[in-house]
């Protein structure tokens, strides 16, 4: 007689934890009980236990999620390290959860506190931290204020306040960020920096508010203060791109450009270059930035001043007197900007710039007509780049299926019928959610001496992009293809990325 398999346990370190549940519960139920809710699907909550038969301790979660529960006995080990990273180390102080409410596990689950405000904020970053979110939106309206997160590029909903807890959450966050309390028909912005006590992870804080009819909105960018993990590998792009970007980063002089529209991940593909070159030799590298959105150690970061007593052309202007080997511009935007980046790459300077343009040839044209000579452009770029993100299919739920001629066509490639494709459909590892985390699609114009020619002789973009189809150079839609066949995304979110614009 054969013996039955146990199944595998469920291992939380590979779960997106999502804290509109995980912080329904007090931080002492978990820690004392084991248990931590973790995800919703088909209208009941998924609870991680070392013991799925501890029904009293599933009942006093129901309490609180106030749902139907479903019990997911996991790794032990995975547990408790999961536990650790959303309620904190029990020998320290509570997390943000416990101190917004701090309640009896026997105790019926009871509403916010208005007056609560630096319990309110804490648990808002937290949640966002856990749920990896990069921006955080509070908006005020006639029922009262919904928070959002964006989640891999998309807006999600965390949870709804009372009107009365509106103006202590957005004091908070002022004197956080150094803002004036008084004035609340003015926009302002600001920063801060915060600690997060369960793990200690420093993260960069950006804060705008916005005066609007039922009160002032506000919104949070959450950048990470460290940069480790940020390396090219890891940012979606085939062996073949990634070959002809670092070919490009090892050359001693030369414009590199990566181009898109905002929230494309050009700054973070900038960002992983830039430590590719400070992990192969020792290099002074200076960037100016508006605003400075990664922490980069042994890079010299200049931040761009608001009230223009440091604009991109004068930082650029002192940058060049410091002799550095790589010079990295957070975008450029004008005449001025565009000919000192030309300048500094003729005279033996690696420049790394981005560009708000939609095609890699386009950044081309667009250089030309802020009046750069077109053979100082053949002379000097190197590389364009163009990127789009997408959000990545996660990869324990995806089902696979056959791309119908409706799809093929909306390609305009009739041969993709049939073939394979994934779609989202969600699990307990996503959060239900079907996508985890993003990558890049990429289109790479190398700058060859055909394109330098065609550079100096004024071509159109359409001929420039002739010329890199009929040369064998993807584009952006291509790469998008090549990562729906290898079930990396979905169609829709490569149509969305890339035929918007």
């Amino acid at each position: 007689m054969t013996a039955t398999p146990e199944p595998a346990l469920l291992d939380l370190d590979q779960v997106r934890i999502d804290p509109a549940w995980a912080l329904r519960i007090p931080a002492r139920l978990a820690i004392r009980r084991r248990v931590l809710p973790f995800a919703a699907m088909e209208g009941r909550v998924h609870v991680a236990c070392a013991n799925g038969n501890d029904l009293a301790a599933l009942q006093a979660v129901q309490r609180f999620v106030r749902l139907p529960v479903h019990a997911e006995v996991v790794d032990a080990a995975s547990l408790e390290r999961a536990i650790n990273r959303v309620y904190g180390d029990p020998s320290k102080a509570m997390s943000g959860a416990e101190r917004v409410r701090s309640i009896d596990i026997d105790a019926a689950p009871s509403e916010l506190e208005a007056d609560d405000a630096v319990g309110l904020c804490e648990e808002l970053m937290h949640a966002a931290l856990l749920r990896r979110a990069s921006d955080i939106h509070i908006d005020p309206d006639r029922e009262g204020v919904q928070v959002r997160f964006r989640v891999d590029g998309e807006l999600e909903r965390y949870r709804r306040l009372s009107s009365k807890a509106h103006a202590g959450l957005i004091s908070r966050f002022k004197v956080l960020s150094g803002m004036d309390i008084a004035e609340k028909r003015a926009p302002q912005d600001g920063r801060f920096t915060h600690t997060f006590g369960p793990t200690g992870q420093r993260i960069d804080v950006r804060v705008a508010s916005l005066p609007t009819t039922y009160g002032e909105r506000m919104t949070l960018r959450l950048l990470a203060v460290q940069t480790d993990t940020l390396t090219l590998e890891k940012l979606g792009m085939v062996d073949r791109d990634l070959d002809i970007f670092q070919r490009a980063l090892d050359r001693p002089h030369g414009l590199i450009l990566n181009t898109g529209p905002t929230g494309s991940g050009k700054s973070t593909s900038l960002y992983a270059g830039i430590r590719r070159l400070i992990g192969r030799e020792d290099l002074n590298i200076v960037t100016v930035e508006d605003p400075v959105e990664y922490d980069i150690h042994g890079v010299a970061q200049v931040e761009v001043d608001s009230a223009d007593k440091v604009s991109f052309s004068k930082a650029l202007r002192s940058i060049l007197r410091h002799d550095p080997d790589v010079v990295m511009i957070g975008e450029i935007r004008d005449q001025e900007t565009a000919g000192i980046a030309i300048k500094a790459s003729l005279t033996g300077h690696l420049v790394l710039s981005t560009l708000h343009t939609n095609t890699a040839a386009s950044a081309i044209t667009r250089l030309i007509d802020m009046g750069v000579e077109p053979y100082l452009l053949a002379a000097t770029l190197r590389l364009a780049v163009a990127q789009r993100l997408v959000r990545s299919l996660c990869t324990r739920c995806a089902r696979r299926r056959p791309i119908t001629s409706a799809e093929a066509t909306a390609f305009r490639m009739p041969a993709l019928t049939d073939q394979q494709c994934a779609e989202a459909v969600g699990c307990v590892y996503c959060a239900s959610r079907g996508y985890s985390g993003r990558l890049g699609l990429f289109e790479m114009l190398e700058i060859t001496e055909e394109i330098g020619t065609l550079i100096t002789k004024r071509a159109t973009e359409g001929e420039i992009i002739a010329h890199a189809r009929s040369t064998g150079v993807p584009s952006l839609l291509e790469d998008g293809v090549a990562k729906i066949l290898a079930c990396r995304t979905t169609i829709d979110e490569v149509l969305r990325a890339v035929t918007a614009y």
